[in-house]
């Protein structure tokens, strides 16, 4: 048994979720992108997130940076964004 923790992917890169805040990149690259909920409607009896803040920054502590950021309305449009910023290849 390995206590090596995996994390789950999107396209690729770790996507972490803590509560209300997602973290999304790979914290050895120049940059993650954080994405915070900021309010949910239920659509269908589920829960799902319709205002979220999107922020490319910089993981460099030594001079901590938010490159990019801006506002979406649905969590799918914001990786979208997260995936353009991190130039994903899909």
């Amino acid at each position: 048994m390995s206590d090596k923790k995996s994390f789950f992917t999107y396209k690729g890169l770790p996507l972490v979720r803590k509560g209300n805040q997602l973290y999304y990149g790979n914290m050895y690259d120049d940059f993650v992108v954080w994405m915070e909920i900021k309010h949910t409607k239920t659509v269908g009896g589920i829960e799902v997130a319709d205002k979220v803040k999107i922020r490319k920054m910089s993981t460099d502590i030594s001079k901590p940076t938010i490159d990019k950021q801006t506002d979406t309305d649905s969590l799918y449009e914001a990786l979208d964004i997260a995936c353009a910023w991190l130039k994903v290849k899909a």
